[in-house]
């Protein structure tokens, strides 16, 4: 009959690395940040100001974006999505046109936002002298939408999309 032996090397090993993992987390987002002068979310035109972000409205309204223009060179617009039955997905593009020397520039950006259908239960409770106490599931069809996560969009693809319907736009 085999039988292991206690190894305290190993056995210490063995509970640093299961403490290194429970303890390990993500690396912070900002390291990540190279602050490239090459970037997807500008586009130059020798448009002005004023008419580059007019077309980036009228480019955003042409996709079915809801637009909020309360402000002529600061442009958010929004657009939901349902990709399945329990996700909604929604895009939120802001779009900032400023001069910059002779002609001008739009800096774009595009926030993804994912929720989830969670369905909520209730429970009733019942409470009887001397006896104590209980607690009843009751169920029901309540879901609401939870946020289950939040991201820039960073695909050039995407970008050189919107900044091409942008110019199009522009003749």
């Amino acid at each position: 009959m085999f039988r292991p032996q206690y190894n305290p090397l190993l056995s210490g090993l063995a509970l640093s690395i299961a403490l290194g993992a429970c303890s390990s987390s993500p690396a912070p987002a900002y390291r990540a940040e190279s602050f490239e002068a090459d970037t997807p979310f500008q586009f130059h035109s020798e448009l002005p100001p004023l008419l580059l972000c007019e077309n980036g409205k009228r480019a955003l309204l042409s996709q079915g974006y809801e637009v909020d223009a309360s402000s002529p060179l600061n442009i958010r617009g929004s657009k939901f999505f349902q990709p399945q039955a329990e996700l909604q997905v929604q895009l939120r593009i802001t779009l900032v046109c400023v001069p910059t020397g002779k002609d001008s520039t739009v800096y774009a950006n595009a926030l993804q936002t994912r929720y989830e259908l969670k369905s909520s239960g209730s429970s009733t409770g019942l409470s009887v002298t001397g006896i104590g106490s209980i607690s009843v599931p009751w169920p029901t069809d309540k879901g609401s939408l939870v946020k289950v996560g939040e991201e820039t969009i960073s695909d050039a693809g995407f970008y050189h999309r919107l900044f091409v319907l942008i110019e199009t736009l522009q003749h």
